[in-house]
């Protein structure tokens, strides 16, 4: 099963504020502030907003959409309760992100019960004990689940059978499989590919001419091949944190600040999943929207506040030329490693 929560931020706005319900929504910062959207309800789809947008051109789509902050807390707590029915379930589970998951319900099919039925008692009780709607797509692989949700959405139930995965994919836009985004499919179409059909029909040999090392793999989705497993522990690869400025900013003390209070927030991240990390980046975008990182690999691994603060300065004075002014500033730790006490013979000698 793919299982995707329709909305998930505007749907849990219009469900504790009645008087949301129905209107365009929109959750994200503030068009003054360079705001952008984080969700937006299906009222507001329709005008051709969608996430990630500039907030200022999503108004401009639909001026009569309602802005709402957003509540990552309360986000996140309705998050764990969908996860813990899904880990009701199946003990197979592999969260996406808050609001979309992996599960793996070959053991319940198994029993006897049929995926349609487990779906709607899935999706009934999501419902019914959290008070949001979930879409979910099911098939015997990850990608033609992920697409069976969202070609569903909203309130989506589609289950694909198992020997007609290829039948399925084939008439559907490119765009639909996992991986294929704009500019892939804009050179997809120069070769005269629209579909996943189309998309299927190629040779390995043109695949990897066209995609790289990942060709095969692709081609094989298209075919509705897929044999990756659900896996139930992701690795963090890195830990970081950003923000964009209300105002662009040129004060080498306001942009020491930035580094300072992104350095406490990676810290604490990397304290609560008990790791440390050897290198730092942080990323920079200048009021050109020239966006570009820079990196620094230390000795041996830190979590510490400061000692995070203090790589990140050193890589960032380095682009505080005169008149150069940041439009947004991050930090990042990776490279990284389980935190462990230090005793009296792991510390460095000078």
């Amino acid at each position: 099963m793919h299982a995707d929560l329709d909305a998930f931020f505007a749907s849990v706005e219009q469900m504790d504020r009645p008087d949301l319900r129905g209107k365009p929504v929109l959750v994200g910062g503030s068009p003054q502030a360079r705001g952008v959207v984080a969700a937006c309800s299906y009222e507001s789809r329709v005008y051709g907003v969608h996430s990630a947008m500039p907030m200022r051109t999503a108004l401009r789509l639909c001026p009569q959409a309602i802005v709402v902050p957003p509540r990552f807390e309360r986000y996140h707590h309705l998050s764990e309760q969908v996860m813990d029915i899904f880990h009701d379930l199946t003990p197979l589970v592999q969260p996406l992100s808050m609001d979309e998951a992996y599960l793996d319900v070959t053991d319940v099919v198994a029993r006897g019960v049929q995926p349609v039925e487990v779906t709607r008692m899935l999706k009934e009780r999501v419902k019914r004990d959290v008070g949001l709607i979930i879409s979910v797509g099911v098939a015997t692989s990850k990608s033609v689940a992920k697409v069976a949700s969202e070609i569903g959405k909203p309130d989506g139930l589609v289950v694909v059978e198992p020997g007609t995965e290829q039948v399925f994919l084939a008439p559907l836009p490119v765009r639909r499989l996992s991986g294929i985004g704009p500019r892939t499919e804009e050179r997809l179409a120069k070769e005269g590919i629209a579909t996943l059909g189309d998309l299927a029909r190629q040779t390995e040999g043109w695949a990897r001419r066209l995609f790289g090392k990942w060709g095969p793999e692709i081609l094989a989705m298209s075919r509705g091949q897929d044999h990756r497993a659900v896996v139930t522990e992701h690795e963090v690869k890195s830990i970081s944190a950003e923000t964009t400025f209300p105002r662009d900013l040129g004060d080498p003390e306001e942009i020491r600040e930035q580094v300072e209070r992104l350095s406490q927030r990676v810290a604490r991240r990397l304290e609560s999943h008990e790791i440390q990390g050897k290198t730092i980046t942080v990323k920079l975008r200048l009021a050109d929207f020239t966006t570009f990182t820079r990196s620094i690999t230390l000795a041996w691994p830190v979590s510490a506040p400061a000692a995070i603060r203090e790589a990140a300065l050193r890589l960032v004075e380095r682009e505080m030329l005169p008149g150069q002014r940041f439009r947004l500033l991050g930090v990042g730790v990776s490279n990284l490693s389980e935190s462990r006490q230090l005793s009296l013979f792991d510390l460095p000698t000078a």
